[in-house]
């Protein structure tokens, strides 16, 4: 065989938010929506006092974290599926449902690997407009055709950080063809406290025809471990669990989700720093005529439409003090940053040196 013989697929990969700068030893990174106070004391607890043998394989079908999803979440056990992160879930999704000429729908400004794992099987992605930089129902369905077979939504989406209210959520189901599978990713749902929302499980949990994405990277802290779930119809679990790896979710990963789960001190404790700090923050740059999304996420979407400066100039400014936030051309959108919010200590260095920036230069 020749070693050229292979499949070149037309796509521009992820590039996750940078950890590191050359110039500097020790960094802030603002960039990808991590937790701001990490995993909590009781998956702290599970790490330090590891006992597993490590020879062995995990559990395959999580029975133990499933069997607490479903306690916590009042879930039909037959209807939750694990994965490496709830991207792994997402390329099952992709495989299952695609094939070569099928179609998906993804708003202009949406977590990339929607449209990576979707060209990766050979469908063709079509790109619904947002309307300043939110959603848009009617967009999506002015993009849905005969070989339509998903729309992928994050509520709140990423990166942007505006939403879908649930009821422009139930809309967009029903105008759907009954045929096409919607996929909501409830990623940063518990941030949420916005009256007109509801996460995708809670409006969708009887459906046939909605899959749920859940992440054990955002709130929970456990991004390194690759761990997240996805809820959906029997059916489809059935077939997902046919093209799944065998051992996918490591039984550290297993554990600390479980312990996780439980945690509720640990999350109440995250929702209420996000929520202050969201509002401190935003209040701090609209000085500068810096221009956000309402509070949603544990992110904002900087615009820097109206500023002075460049988001160019003012991410090089960040950089040389040793703060990271995302660029946003990878997603299409020009003039912007998006920030991650930290913990304390990382946000107070933040608001002092973007006073810094803009009064010294």
């Amino acid at each position: 065989m020749n070693a050229s013989n292979f499949r070149k697929i037309d796509l521009v990969t992820y590039k996750p938010g940078r950890s590191l700068l050359s110039s500097k030893k020790k960094v802030i990174k603002l960039s990808a929506n991590e937790s701001a106070f990490g995993a909590g004391e009781r998956v702290k607890n599970i790490l330090k006092n590891r006992k597993s043998n490590i020879s062995k394989y995990p559990d395959s079908k999580f029975k133990k974290l499933i069997e607490t999803i479903s306690k916590k979440f009042n879930l039909n056990k037959e209807k939750i599926i694990c994965g490496a992160g709830s991207d792994e879930i997402i390329q099952m999704i992709c495989t299952l449902f695609l094939n070569k000429g099928d179609e998906v729908v993804v708003p202009q400004y949406s977590f990339l690997m929607y449209r990576i794992y979707a060209k990766i099987v050979g469908a063709k992605v079509n790109f619904s407009k947002e309307v300043n930089f939110k959603v848009s129902v009617v967009e999506i369905l002015k993009k849905v055709g005969k070989n339509t077979k998903i729309v992928f939504i994050a509520n709140p989406n990423n990166p942007t950080g505006t939403y879908l209210t649930k009821k422009e959520l139930l809309k967009l189901r029903k105008k759907l063809n009954k045929k096409i599978l919607l996929v909501v990713d409830d990623a940063y749902f518990e941030y949420m406290m916005n009256k007109d929302y509801s996460p995708g499980l809670n409006i969708f949990k009887n459906s046939s025809n909605v899959f749920i994405l859940r992440t054990f990277s955002k709130i929970h802290g456990l991004a390194a471990l690759r761990v997240g779930w996805g809820y959906g119809d029997k059916k489809i679990i059935k077939e997902l669990y046919k093209i799944k790896p065998p051992f996918n979710v490591n039984k550290f990963a297993q554990d600390c989700a479980v312990e996780a789960l439980y945690d509720n001190k640990h999350i109440k404790n995250s929702i209420k720093h996000n929520t202050y700090w969201c509002k401190k923050i935003k209040s701090e740059l609209q000085k500068y005529d810096i221009t956000t999304n309402e509070v949603t996420a544990n992110f904002f979407l900087l615009n820097f439409k109206n500023c002075k400066f460049s988001s160019d100039f003012v991410s090089r400014k960040l950089e040389n003090r040793g703060i990271i936030l995302r660029e946003m051309y990878a997603y299409g959108i020009k003039n912007c940053l998006r920030l991650t919010i930290g913990n304390v200590k990382e946000n107070k260095f933040f608001l002092k040196q973007m006073s810094l920036i803009f009064k010294n230069v």
